[in-house]
C-alpha cells in the first residue's frame, strides 16, 4: 500500500532534481532546498495517480525552477517496483515534456519517542525551514519540514531529517537526526559525509517558528539559527 516518507529521484526531460515526499491519508507534502510539493494522490487498482503543485519558499535565484515558472502542477501515475514506487506523467505549464520520478522508502530505524503538544503549541503542517550557523561559521540549509503530533519529518535535495519535540504556550524543543539520501560533500562540506544529530529550542505561534540548535557534525560542534514559515495544515 502507497504511504510513508520516503526520498524522491525525479527528472523531466534531462533535467534531474532530488526531493523527500510523506504520503498519507490521500496527501503528499513534502519539498527540496527550495520548492515545497503539495498533492494529492488517488489508489487506483495496482497505480497510484498523483496531482502535485510546487511553491518556492527559498528566493534565491541560484535555485532555478525546472519548468521555468516557480508554480508548476505535475500530473502522473505511478506503479511499486519493489519497495520503490515509479511514477510518470506530464506537467500543465510545459506541454510534451515528460516527467519520470522513482521513490524510496525510509528505512525504518530507532528514532526518539514522539513528545506531547500542548495548549498553545506548535501547529501541525508542512513548513519551510532556512538553518543559518552561528559563530561566523558560514552556511546552512535550507529545506522542508512536517511536523505532526511530536514527530518531525523532512529533508532537501541532499539530506532527509527525523526526530522529535514537545511543544506549548508558544515554545518548542526538541532534536533531529539529518542524515544524508544523496553525496553532499561537495555542495554541502559541513554537513556532507555526516549523521548530525540536532538538540534545539525555541518559540513558535499560529504562523511559524524560530529555533537555536546545536548540532553535532562529526567532530565539529556547531551553533545554529532556523527559522521556520507554515505552508499548510496538516
Amino acid at each position: 500500500m502507497f504511504g510513508g516518507f520516503y526520498t524522491v529521484r525525479f527528472q523531466v526531460n534531462e533535467t534531474v532534481g532530488r526531493s523527500v515526499m510523506y504520503a498519507h491519508a490521500g496527501k503528499m507534502l513534502g519539498g527540496n532546498s527550495a520548492f515545497a510539493h503539495i498533492g494529492s494522490y488517488e489508489e487506483v487498482g495496482d497505480e497510484v495517480a498523483i496531482v502535485i503543485k510546487t511553491v518556492r519558499h527559498n528566493p534565491d535565484p541560484n535555485y532555478r525552477a525546472m519548468v521555468g515558472t516557480d508554480d508548476a502542477t505535475l500530473r502522473a501515475r505511478g506503479r511499486p517496483d519493489g519497495n520503490r514506487y515509479r511514477f510518470e506523467g506530464s506537467l500543465d505549464e510545459l506541454p510534451g515534456a515528460v516527467f519520470k520520478s522513482v521513490m524510496t522508502p525510509v528505512q525504518e530505524q530507532p528514532v526518539p519517542i514522539a513528545g506531547g503538544v500542548g495548549e498553545g503549541g506548535i501547529v501541525n503542517g508542512l513548513y519551510s525551514i532556512h538553518f543559518r550557523l552561528l559563530d561566523g561559521v558560514e552556511g546552512g540549509l535550507t529545506g522542508v519540514m512536517l511536523l505532526n503530533d511530536g514527530r518531525i519529518l523532512g529533508g532537501d535535495a541532499f539530506f532527509y531529517y527525523l526526530g522529535s519535540y514537545t511543544s506549548e504556550n508558544g515554545r518548542w524543543k526538541g532534536q533531529i537526526l539529518n542524515q544524508e539520501h544523496t553525496p553532499a560533500k561537495d555542495d554541502q562540506p559541513i554537513f556532507g559525509g555526516h549523521e548530525v544529530g540536532i538538540g534545539f529550542s525555541g518559540s513558535c505561534d499560529e504562523h511559524g517558528a524560530q529555533l537555536e540548535a546545536t548540532a553535532l557534525a562529526g567532530k565539529r560542534s556547531l551553533r545554529l539559527h532556523a527559522v521556520l514559515k507554515l505552508m499548510r495544515r496538516a
